[in-house]
């Protein structure tokens, strides 16, 4: 046999498990690192009572400007669900808006989205989903007292952050749209594994490359 064949055909296998792209491997990595330093400081942080009742929490690191989303903001970054009181498989997922306030100047944000009810993981793991709309959604309080909350904070199926410049605080997103990133699943998990099974915990473990992002979820404390 042909010694460029046999060395072709020995490099098959190790393409096939090459795993995922530098650019999402970038992504995992810069989500959980919004992670850890927002958890860093308590008092600018999400409220831990609030942390703890959320069903899941999508994490957007570095949202910027984009011409496919003409007059407005594009991202994509991660999502895990709770199942039976552990954080499941992260899925990747898209979000986009007409206008999230990159306007004062700041060239990107950071989002953090935490998703208060199984109705609303729902919602988001569906083709597509208009925040406001179709899932409610309120800015959320910043501190360590969750008693700090309105009603219609408590309310809400998602409580919005974001990050801009070292300024972390509540973000009114209603107008956004979320949708499951579908390209980024594909490579993370294969062709035939849906969003939803992963975060209910019926589809996939955890890969070794999303390791930093289960980690910062855990928020050690």
């Amino acid at each position: 046999m042909n010694l460029k064949f046999l060395l072709v055909f020995s490099l098959v296998p190790s393409i096939a498990l090459a795993g995922i792209s530098t650019a999402q491997a970038k992504r995992i990595q810069e989500a959980a690192q919004v992670l850890k330093e927002i958890h860093a400081v308590p008092d600018k942080d999400i409220p831990q009572e609030l942390w703890e009742r959320a069903a899941c929490v999508i994490v957007v690191p570095t949202v910027k400007k984009a011409a496919l989303v003409v007059g407005g903001e594009y991202g994509k970054g991660l999502m895990s669900c709770r199942h039976e009181g552990a954080w499941s498989a992260p899925v990747f997922m898209e979000v986009e808006k007409g206008s999230w306030g990159l306007q004062i100047g700041a060239q990107s944000i950071d989002l953090v989205l935490l998703v208060m009810n199984q109705s609303g993981a729902e919602k988001l793991l569906r083709n597509k989903v208009s925040l406001g709309a179709e899932a409610s959604i309120a800015g959320g309080p910043v501190g360590r007292d969750a008693r700090a909350a309105t009603d219609a904070q408590m309310k809400a199926e998602i409580l919005s952050y974001s990050r801009t410049q070292g300024l972390f605080a509540g973000i009114n997103l209603s107008g956004g749209v979320v949708r499951p990133d579908v390209d980024g699943n594909t490579d993370l998990y294969g062709p035939n594994t849906t969003p939803a099974s992963v975060v209910a915990g019926t589809g996939k473990q955890a890969p070794p490359e999303t390791e930093p992002f289960m980690t910062a979820l855990k928020r050690g404390r």
